[in-house]
């Protein structure tokens, strides 16, 4: 049975579908920062160096990328729900697999189909708001599904250093198997397809390729992109450099290092809902433009107190709160419009909109590992040029974009 677009209020409907994509979004913050704490453990056991433990992390951020670009356009095809069935699947066997390796190169590769299976729930999410809501009711539905995505960073360090302490680093990924389970059964016994099967897209390469290639050319959806990429980015390089940052300069215990991490977590979720409130009352492009200033000014402030050597722990923790806290303003809003003219393949939009932010965060997570000179400054300066280059594509190439298709979609009714 195919769903029809709904215009229903999201608050109404939190409880079902957007709990399930919510939980569908989180594995992929969920399936890093869980198991964030085991590393040292991890490096011992296999008698391998840091680094290989670290490739862990990239090849499931390179799985999700990868794996992206073909769930969008299987699911414009197929529907929404095979390919989520495939997805989870995959992501339920990359996790036994995970716990099972036997020395770190396997590990390193399941963490690649861990990472490619995960990405179906993420791409196929926002296709999902996209297919039921217009363009406002989707920016305050994505902002009501970072309250379920944003309770992973806060959970997840936490669990994961608990569960390590207990039984060990293997059952952490026994855990995220359990999980992709009970996300499998949820949409199998809950989801409803939402894909107009009269709308479904060919699949063929050529075809593909031209979506993609028009996507790319489409002005709006790439500048909102990189918008809402770029503070992804800052984030990355902040999940990549805070625990050197915070544990080995300024000495905050380990243990006490996810109180931190959850507390910018939860200035995250308290932005998202405070968004879901502002977008009936205001246009998206206006919070979104008065919410960037909060990351670039005030990462950028915190950067030059850092090279000028003021380097006190209270600036940094204000500079990085405030900076995760604004992504609940920008990234529902910057999705929102991205997708907003992109009704007929929401999926394949979705998905490239996805690789694209991941491989900015990716850029600045390789970034973080270049340049280590033992002090703020790589961090500070990563995320500071994330915060006024988000600014800058929305002042400079999204505003004058979105202004014109608006003046032009407001012509005929004028007339």
């Amino acid at each position: 049975m195919t769903n029809t677009p709904d215009s229903s209020s999201p608050e109404k409907l939190l409880p079902g579908w957007l709990v399930l994509l919510g939980a569908l979004i989180a594995i992929g913050p969920l399936s890093i920062d869980m198991y964030l704490p085991s590393f040292p453990t991890i490096a011992q056991q296999f008698g391998v160096g840091s680094n290989l433990v670290q490739l862990t992390l990239a090849a499931f951020l390179v799985g999700l990328a990868a794996g992206q670009m073909l769930y969008g356009p299987v699911s414009d095809r197929f529907g929404r729900k095979p390919p989520l069935y495939v997805g989870m699947g995959l992501y339920l066997l990359g996790s036994l697999a995970c716990m099972l390796s036997q020395d770190v190169f396997m590990l390193i590769f399941f963490r690649f189909v861990q990472g490619l299976g995960g990405c179906a729930g993420m791409v196929i999410s926002r296709a999902v708001i996209r297919d039921r809501l217009g363009v406002t009711g989707s920016a305050r539905a994505f902002s009501l599904v970072m309250l379920v995505m944003g309770v992973a960073p806060i959970l997840a360090p936490l669990i994961g250093g608990g569960v390590l302490k207990l039984w060990g680093w293997r059952v952490i990924f026994g855990a995220l198997a359990a999980f992709g389970l009970l996300c499998l059964l949820a949409i199998h016994y809950t989801m409803q397809e939402t894909l107009d099967r009269n709308k479904a897209a060919p699949l063929h390469m050529g075809h593909v390729l031209k979506q993609y290639g028009r996507l790319l050319l489409d002005r709006q959806f790439v500048a909102y992109t990189l918008v809402g990429g770029l503070i992804q980015g800052g984030m990355f390089a902040y999940i990549t450099g805070s625990s050197f940052v915070l544990i080995e300069l300024h000495g905050i215990k380990p243990e006490n290092f996810g109180w931190v991490f959850g507390t910018n977590a939860f200035g995250l979720i308290a932005a998202s809902q405070i968004n879901a409130r502002l977008v009936g009352q205001y246009s998206l492009d206006a919070i979104l433009g008065r919410a960037l200033w909060l990351p670039a000014g005030l990462s950028l402030a915190v950067a030059l107190l850092v090279a000028g050597g003021i380097n006190h722990l209270a600036i940094l923790l204000v500079g990085f709160f405030c900076f995760l806290a604004s992504y609940g303003f920008i990234s529902p809003n910057a999705s929102a419009i991205a997708l907003s003219q992109q009704g007929k393949q929401a999926g394949t939009a979705s998905a490239l909109m996805g690789t694209l932010q991941l491989a900015l965060g990716f850029l600045t997570g390789v970034s973080m590992s270049l340049w280590h000179d033992g002090s703020a400054l790589p961090l500070m300066t990563v995320m500071a040029v994330c915060g006024v280059g988000a600014l800058l594509v929305h002042r400079f190439i999204a505003r004058p974009e979105h202004a014109r298709l608006t003046q032009t979609a407001a012509k005929p009714a004028q007339q």
